[in-house]
């Protein structure tokens, strides 16, 4: 798909830039800051996105990066020290000059349990199949892009998914990634809820290639509707793999990281 405009990206984003004092400037990392790589440990942002980045919260009163992965690992992928972050779907947050990431009590009391199921079907089996385990803290993710037989990789997750439902955990299906996740209500809605209730924000930006991605879509669409906000911007970052609903529900919409970064360029 072709790229906005200049036109039209500086008439998308002017609620924002008319007032960036007031506004809030969220997105994704995978699939929208970094390009989407066979090993989630291998994803690079790019240099130009960490650069806009790092000069946003200059300008803009709330800046935050919100990601399925934890927040330490977010913070050391982008690379920029003075924005926000929010870890494992909004589950932990990682404020400016913070240490730690602060986590939701009730998330982290399982993270011992999730970790214990994992370990108990990552055997031989899941090896040959080509799936990998990626440690998210509360969240485990198994990742089956670029196994030799993906379609087989997939099959066998979905037993795997099932034996953890059957276990009283919750299961999401991304881009090639089943997570295993505590069954505690949690999503991107509930960081951006947090994000944009500084009392400051009134408008609010987020982008996403994902479908998790929809539901901070969801909570900017609540909080204009409940007069929290005065305007939000939903850009959606167009991809192959990319659900359908995330270029039919967006405000605007990109093709690819580049043309995420060209919005925060234009901001």
């Amino acid at each position: 798909m072709a790229a906005p405009t200049a036109d039209t990206l500086a008439e998308a984003l002017r609620p924002l830039t008319e007032a960036p004092e007031r506004a809030a400037v969220l997105c994704d990392i995978d699939g929208t800051l970094a390009p989407i790589v066979e090993r989630a440990q291998d994803a690079r942002v790019r240099p130009e996105a960490t650069r806009i980045l790092a000069d946003l919260p200059r300008r803009y009163a709330v800046v935050a990066c919100i990601s399925g992965r934890s927040a330490a690992d977010a913070r050391r992928l982008v690379g920029v020290g003075g924005i926000v972050y929010a870890g494992s779907h909004g589950a932990e947050l990682l404020r400016p000059g913070d240490r730690e990431a602060v986590a939701l009590p009730e998330f982290e009391r399982f993270a011992d349990r999730v970790r214990a199921f994992v370990a108990g079907h990552d055997g031989e089996a899941l090896r040959t199949a080509g799936i990998r385990v990626e440690d998210k803290g509360p969240i485990a993710g198994l990742h089956w892009r670029g196994a030799q037989d993906e379609a087989a990789a997939e099959t066998a997750l979905s037993d795997i998914a099932r034996a953890a439902e059957d276990d009283g955990l919750v299961t999401h299906w991304g881009r090639k990634v089943l997570e295993i996740r505590p069954p505690v209500p949690v999503s991107k809605a509930r960081a951006v809820d947090e994000l944009v209730r500084a009392p400051e924000v009134r408008t609010a930006l987020y982008g996403g290639d994902d479908t998790t991605d929809l539901d901070a879509f969801d909570a900017l669409e609540s909080a204009v509707t409940e007069d929290r906000l005065d305007a939000a911007v939903c850009v959606g970052v167009a991809s192959d793999e990319g659900p359908a609903a995330i270029v039919e529900r967006a405000d605007l919409v990109v093709p690819g990281t580049q043309g995420f970064i060209e919005v925060l360029a234009a901001l």
